[in-house]
């Protein structure tokens, strides 16, 4: 492979071992090892990429130097709440469930219609998970409480009630 010397020996290995980003690092390794006139089959055996993918690397070097080994911005889908709307919706999440629709747990499904009716968006479940994640809230659910529930009840049967299962004084003899 032809590389184009942007950057020295000591220079390249310097670049990569002082790097932060191991995706850039190991890109510059590659660079680095092919600048030292190592095979493809050679790069592939030390950084673990594909043929191509260091193909790809020495040509980017060639045409831009380090900077071209860079990592360009990905744009991705754009999100469908603006970030007023996550807001409403985490302060609508917060509030709980309304029972509007039978609803006691917000679970996924509960989610999806809350996003549906109240600001018009279609999620899918795995969306909805991400969505979630992605504001700072996790999988883990209360037990759900029955709107009508007296506490203190409750309370007062934790004390009375029994500690463990009466067992039978009973031996039950197993039949020959």
């Amino acid at each position: 492979m032809n590389i184009k010397p942007h950057h020295t020996l000591k220079e390249l290995q310097r670049l990569y071992r002082s790097e932060t980003n191991a995706r850039l690092a190991r890109r510059i390794h590659g660079v680095y090892l092919a600048s030292k006139g190592l095979t493809c089959p050679q790069i592939t055996g030390v950084t673990g990429s594909a043929r191509r993918t260091i193909q790809q690397w020495v040509a980017k070097y060639n045409t831009g130097g380090i900077e071209a080994l860079k990592e360009s911005p990905r744009c991705g889908q754009p999100t469908k709440l603006s970030r007023e709307q996550e807001q409403a919706f985490c302060k609508r999440i917060e509030a709980g469930s309304k029972n509007r629709a039978g609803v006691s747990v917000l679970n996924g499904h509960a989610i999806k219609k809350i996003l549906e009716w109240e600001f018009a968006v279609n999620y899918s479940l795995w969306g909805i998970y991400h969505l979630l994640h992605r504001l700072g809230y996790s999988c883990l659910c209360p037990r759900p409480q029955h709107e009508k529930a007296d506490p203190q009840a409750q309370q007062e049967f934790k004390k009375t009630s029994s500690k463990r299962w009466i067992r039978s004084n009973q031996n039950i003899q197993a039949k020959r």
